[in-house]
């Protein structure tokens, strides 16, 4: 089997330069720079950023209070209010625009849905439709 060449003979051949020598101390050395490149000189040490200051045990023992739980009852109720496709397709919206919707079509959607979605506006398990996380 005869070799017929290298993957390296693909690449243009590059001529050094008469008069310079490659050194095993690099470019720096070269520049007459020493101890001036990424590299750290010689006898320094490397200082740790400083540390914020800790927190006090009361301070981190002060968590926000849970939010409040919803009524499973409640929960199931705007489930049966998703799943009642008669008021419209509910992805993309939050159930009161859904809600709202509807409302403005004449499809008379339930009043205790309005209430309980005004009631509990700031709880994304209530503000929000069955298929919120998942994508159209």
């Amino acid at each position: 089997m005869e070799r017929t060449g290298l993957i390296t003979d693909s690449f243009p051949r590059r001529h050094r330069r008469p008069g310079r020598t490659e050194t095993k101390a690099g470019p720096a050395a070269r520049r007459g720079e020493r101890g001036k490149g990424r590299g750290r000189q010689a006898g320094t040490a490397i200082v740790p950023p400083p540390r914020p200051p800790p927190v006090p045990a009361q301070e981190a023992a002060q968590e926000p209070p849970p939010p409040p739980r919803v009524p499973p009852d409640l929960l199931d109720m705007l489930r049966s209010f998703d799943l009642a496709w008669e008021y419209g397709p509910c992805t993309g919206i939050t159930r009161l625009q859904r809600w709202e919707r509807a409302q403005a079509l004449g499809l008379s959607p339930p009043f205790p849905v309005r209430d309980a979605l005004l009631e509990h506006c700031d709880d994304p398990a209530v503000t929000y439709s069955l298929w919120h996380e998942y994508g159209l």
